[in-house]
């Protein structure tokens, strides 16, 4: 059973090899650990010292093409290095590895295919009122989306089976966080989160720049995520307006023309009004259901690519990376 530990890094030359010493050298259940650094456009060196302290592989993008891209580029790096169990940390030292085996242990004893790790965000001190706030309610909204039970949906810190690993395909481009949670309640797999504690932090975080930032860029991916697993649930939402609206127009001319109201051809322009908010409505709910069926596609299609990868990893073939190099294997 191997167990392959990654971590995305971008100029983190001064933290990584706290974060590596940190790692635990043995878990129960695992015969052999190794590590995978994804060196995404760094230019400091965060590759060289990767090396220096024994990492046993290194994924390398020839510029920063961000989080989301750098786990994609580690998942599949891992599963052609014949990982079975995968955990993605990362490199700022916040998450304590002496939780790797808690993190491991429900997908060992095939209780979960991903485990993450819950940072209990109530109670860490250096977020502000509103971040904790503004993450519940994403943690929320990502459980009505997924139809999962995650309380900390933008945890890092998580452990996946092979099985999970090979069902991901990552289509944001900001965090995989929210998207592998979506796909993975989608798809019927087991999640399960764990409490952890975070060490304080070493250095502001580098995914998000201030804090309306972070707003910005979360409300819209989960936003953009809600639209892409629920459009016709989304597009209902966008023509309820339109239609309700119609509808009572049309109420309002019919209740004057039965009373018998004087003067009944002022309320046409109601009528009027009426059909043209009902046609929007209804086109926008074709559009939903259109997307819907789009979406059964999108279906069809990512277990097509399930299945390609798993006959690609059973024969054993790969296909080179121009921008990756291995470093040799080892243990962690």
């Amino acid at each position: 059973m191997k167990l392959i530990i990654q971590i995305p890094c971008y100029n983190e030359a001064e933290t990584l090899p706290r974060a590596l010493a940190d790692l635990p050298r043995a878990v129960a259940g695992i015969d052999c650990i190794e590590t995978l650094i994804i060196d995404d456009g760094s230019g400091d060196g965060t590759a060289e010292v990767a090396a220096a302290h024994g990492v046993s592989h290194v994924v390398r993008h020839p510029q920063n093409l961000g989080l989301a891209r750098a786990f994609q580029s580690g998942i599949d790096a891992c599963l052609r290095l014949g990982a079975d169990v995968i955990v993605h940390t990362d490199a700022d030292c916040q998450y304590p590895g002496h939780y790797i085996p808690d993190l491991v242990a429900p997908v060992l004893a095939g209780r979960a295919d991903m485990v993450i790790g819950d940072r209990q965000v109530r109670t860490i001190a250096h977020f502000s009122p509103l971040k904790k706030r503004m993450l519940a309610l994403g943690s929320w909204m990502v459980r009505n989306v997924s139809g999962t039970e995650v309380p900390d949906a933008v945890s890092g810190f998580r452990a996946y089976s092979r099985e999970a690993a090979l069902r991901f395909t990552i289509l944001t481009r900001y965090s995989y966080t929210l998207e592998t949670i979506i796909q993975a309640g989608k798809l019927g797999l087991g999640v399960v989160s764990i409490p952890v504690t975070t060490n304080p932090p070493t250095r502001p975080s580098r995914l998000q720049r201030s804090m309306w930032h972070f707003i910005k860029a979360q409300a819209g991916t989960i936003l953009r995520l809600y639209a892409f697993y629920e459009p016709l649930r989304t597009f209902s939402y966008i023509a309820a307006p339109f239609l309700l609206l119609g509808a009572a127009l049309w109420l309002r001319f019919f209740v004057n023309t039965l009373l018998g109201e004087s003067g009944v051809g002022r309320f046409v322009q109601s009528l009027t009004l009426g059909t043209g908010l009902l046609m929007v409505g209804a086109l926008i709910v074709l559009f939903g259901v259109q997307a819907d069926i789009s979406g059964k596609h999108r279906l069809l299609t990512q277990e097509v690519l399930y299945r390609l990868k798993k006959m690609e990893l059973k024969r054993g073939e790969t296909t080179d990376y121009a921008d990756s190099t291995d470093l040799g294997r080892g243990d962690g």
